[in-house]
């Protein structure tokens, strides 16, 4: 786990800002919130009633836009389940800024660079709305664009606080559930949008490596 840690944090190092130090941090203890979360952090969000981590790996869906696919993964070590939070273009926001209740907000799979994107395509299984990665460093659209809104009196993002991100074109709620995927990513589960408040679409962010607060943006 540390010399994973350590990897990640050098990636980062090498592809951000040299001069920015960054704090490895596991989830948080039960009950317990843990450190504000910045543009330029990478974290691994957990869905709070299955446990299971975001990811995406370079395999496309074989129906639906065919894009790269997102699904929820049981492990916690694997390094596809980590996410650059990133502000939306043409905001002033810094890497280390903290991220208030209300933001818009992307997230950039860090090992494939690809964008977490969301459209009216069908899902594979539910045929809710599907969730995809979509684009590069310099290719963004609004379908990367999620809402964020954290549960409860918090007014920013931290560690192991309950949020939702809402998709900013369909208006659906990022979800997942125990309907698994049975061949190409067996044992995953699939995760989708849909447009209603759930208790399956609530989101923790747990592992990840976080840049440090600039006072200044809070």
């Amino acid at each position: 786990m540390a010399l994973g840690f350590f990897c990640l944090a050098l990636f980062l190092y090498l592809s951000l800002d040299p001069d920015s130090g960054y704090t490895p941090a596991s989830a948080a203890p039960s009950g317990k919130e843990g450190v504000e979360i910045t543009y330029g952090s990478a974290i691994k969000l957990m869905h709070e009633k299955t446990k299971f981590r975001l990811h995406s790996h370079d395999v496309p869906y074989g129906s639906g836009s065919g894009q790269q696919s997102v699904t929820g993964f049981p492990g916690v070590t694997d390094s596809n389940s980590y996410w650059i939070v990133k502000p939306v273009p043409g905001k002033t926001f810094k890497q280390g800024d903290a991220i208030k209740n209300g933001a818009t907000i992307r997230l950039q799979h860090m090992k494939t660079r690809k964008w977490l994107h969301s459209h009216l395509h069908a899902s594979p299984i539910s045929g809710n709305l599907e969730v995809s990665c979509f684009g590069d460093d310099s290719n963004s659209d609004t379908g990367d664009h999620w809402k964020l809104t954290i549960e409860g009196s918090g007014k920013i993002w931290k560690q192991d606080q309950r949020v939702r991100l809402q998709h900013i074109d369909t208006s659906g709620y990022l979800h997942s559930h125990d309907k698994k995927y049975q061949r190409i990513a067996g044992g995953q589960q699939e995760v989708c949008g849909i447009r209603e408040r759930r208790a399956d679409n609530v989101w923790l962010a747990a592992e990840g490596v976080y840049l440090p607060v600039n006072e200044s943006s809070k």
